[in-house]
């Protein structure tokens, strides 16, 4: 949730850039910016940001993983001779390739 401190105008993060990137840098925290009292833009550093981006494709990888063990306790599953033979064929590799 975000922090209710860190929300912003534009005009203010304007006239303050670098003391607004620094504690970004420091925190880790989102900031909301506002126009107009209305929020637009959340801005934050290029490392929560990557973070985030990770905790995504985790969570991503994880519901895949969850998904084909529900498939397999259900019985609905491919079974794994298929499912190479599939993705040999989607990739364009030869059952011969070393």
């Amino acid at each position: 949730m975000i922090d209710l401190k860190n929300i912003h105008s534009l005009s203010r993060f304007q006239r303050h850039t670098r003391e607004h990137l620094a504690r970004l840098k420091e925190t880790g925290e989102p900031e909301v910016l506002t126009v107009h009292g209305q929020a637009e833009v959340v801005i934050q550093s290029v490392e929560s940001y990557q973070r985030l981006l990770d905790l995504a494709r985790n969570a991503a990888a994880i519901v895949g993983v969850q998904r084909g063990l529900m498939g397999m306790y259900a019985g609905t599953g491919e079974d794994a001779e298929n499912a190479f033979v599939s993705l040999e064929e989607e990739l364009g590799i030869s059952p011969d390739t070393p």
